[in-house]
């Protein structure tokens, strides 16, 4: 099993990548108007918009909620 990410859902996702870019000193790569990472050596931090919890197929996440956090991992054989 391997960490992938830490992923913030928010309704406000402009503001607060810039908000972590200022803090971290990284530039955000940015995959869609919703979905952004700030990525390091050893982590990532994932910042979606709440249009991106309809890939999960369920209610994940909501957020200002103190339910705004997605812990990601990747594994071989997720049925498993």
């Amino acid at each position: 099993m391997d960490f992938v990410s830490i992923r913030i859902i928010t309704d406000q996702i402009k503001p607060l990548v810039a908000f972590y870019e200022a803090i971290t000193g990284l530039t955000a790569t940015w995959f869609t108007p919703d979905f952004a990472e700030l990525a390091t050596a050893s982590c990532t931090l994932a910042i979606g918009s709440t249009r991106t919890l309809a890939l999960f197929g369920a209610d994940v996440a909501e957020p200002a909620a103190n339910r705004s956090a997605i812990i990601e991992f990747r594994v071989a054989d997720v049925d498993a």
